[in-house]
């Protein structure tokens, strides 16, 4: 059987991606090591308090060996326009949690709103990632 456990995110800067993940969204810490031998190497994930087996790793843009400088340089451009993919949340309450999360200090690119799959809103990280907060519609 096959599970799923972790996604990921690049990051521009991983201090600021945990500060906003726990302090603004509200997940907490799942692992945040960081590995001398690999260069100093970090991994850093976060996640929903209530869901301890889902994970999302908050990466580092890496340059050599694993990316050259043209692939880094694309990969932050990217990013930062909110086009290295999309985080899909959801909420029994979209409203209750966009007045939240706008009390915390998260800016909404777009307000809560109904669509025909349910009310749907979207913000970004500090490093552009696109966000989505819905709760669903019930669909036949």
């Amino acid at each position: 059987m096959i599970s799923f456990t972790s996604t990921q995110l690049w990051v521009h800067d991983q201090d600021a991606a945990l500060d906003f993940y726990t302090n603004k969204v509200g997940f907490v810490v799942r692992m945040d090591v960081t590995v001398p031998e690999m260069g100093n190497f970090r991994w850093l994930s976060v996640g929903p308090a209530h869901q301890p087996d889902i994970s999302i790793v908050l990466m580092a843009i890496p340059g050599e060996p694993i990316m050259d400088d043209a692939t880094r340089a694309k990969v932050e451009e990217l990013t930062g326009k909110g086009f290295a993919g999309t985080l899909f949340l959801t909420s029994e309450d979209v409203d209750a949690d966009y007045a939240t999360l706008v009390e915390r200090g998260v800016e909404f690119i777009e307000k809560p709103s109904d669509q025909i799959y349910g009310r749907d809103s979207s913000f970004r990280d500090p490093s552009g990632n696109h966000i989505r907060l819905m709760t669903a519609r019930e669909m036949a």
